[in-house]
């Protein structure tokens, strides 16, 4: 699913016009990455939570030329789904 398809799903269930669909599905987006950035904890009751965890210092390689190449450190975004998203195969 990409965001077209969800600016779609919008539109279908709400009735709303394309454009202003398109305006809410940005909001969410840009207020999640404001919310991310300031690393604040999203969570979103019956899908998961996202948490901004910091990534540590590593060594990785080159995969086409084998040199050991310094990872820096940094923060990533991590993402635990909600008992209610786990899906029964």
């Amino acid at each position: 699913m990409i965001k077209q398809d969800l600016i779609h799903r919008v539109v279908e269930r709400t009735g709303l016009p394309r454009t202003k669909a398109e305006s809410a599905v940005d909001a969410i987006f840009e207020a999640m990455k404001r919310a991310l950035g300031q690393s604040d904890r999203i969570e979103l009751r019956g899908f998961g939570v996202f948490n901004v965890k910091p990534r540590k210092t590593g060594v990785g390689r080159n995969p086409r030329t084998g040199a050991e190449v310094s990872i820096a450190p940094g923060k990533a975004v991590r993402f635990k789904p909600g008992k209610e998203l786990h899906l029964i195969d």
